[in-house]
């Protein structure tokens, strides 16, 4: 079942994610522009809600249009702090600065996925969580990001939730799908409604 899937990522953990539900896709990067999408619709005033949505269904409608007939799943997460996106971190550096800003304050993560089939929208779902991190200190900051860098410089806001990541925060609100960047568990329950995946 699902054997036409179509990923619209060359993202590991979202296909990780899929192999665990045992759901068969293929992985296509969609070759988007992400941060001069960002850029533009920065300049629009964008919200950060709307802004992951936009570059979810940019990477989905780019695949459809050259796989006919396949359903294409896009995710994108953006991480919003007092409405400011903030982007994936581009150093080290870059990593501590924002975690140095997310210390001691709550943001919000919002992951969304949209499903297009022969270059048309038929879903779309946007996750939202809130989690707040703990007054940690620069030293503990320094030696988590030498443990960490390797695991999480691909990653909004410098952390993972399944690893050390979960000690930076003090509150977490949310599914923790949405968290890790795609909301699976709306994705299975649209696909198994449309008969795309077993009961």
């Amino acid at each position: 079942m699902c054997s036409d899937l179509i990923l619209a990522s060359n993202s590991t953990s979202r296909a990780k994610l899929l192999r665990n539900a045992c759901v068969r896709f293929k992985a296509v990067n969609a070759q988007v522009d992400e941060e001069m999408i960002k850029l533009t619709l920065a300049t629009e005033c964008t919200t950060p809600r709307d802004t992951a949505d936009t570059l979810a269904e940019f990477k989905a409608r780019k695949v459809s249009a050259s796989h006919p007939g396949a359903l294409v799943l896009g995710c994108d997460q953006v991480l919003d702090f007092q409405g400011k996106v903030f982007s994936k971190p581009r150093s080290c550096d870059d990593a501590r600065s924002q975690l140095w800003d997310l210390r001691g304050n709550r943001h919000q993560l919002f992951s969304a996925a949209v499903i297009y089939r022969d270059g048309q929208p038929l879903w779309r779902f946007i996750g939202a969580a809130r989690l707040t991190m703990h007054n940690f200190t620069e030293a503990y900051l320094n030696e988590y990001l030498m443990r960490n860098w390797d695991g999480v410089k691909h990653c909004v806001g410098a952390y993972k939730l399944e690893g050390e990541g979960v000690r930076l925060f003090e509150k977490v609100e949310g599914d923790y799908f949405t968290i890790l960047g795609m909301p699976l568990v709306e994705i299975l329950s649209y696909l198994t409604r449309q008969g795309e995946l077993q009961r």
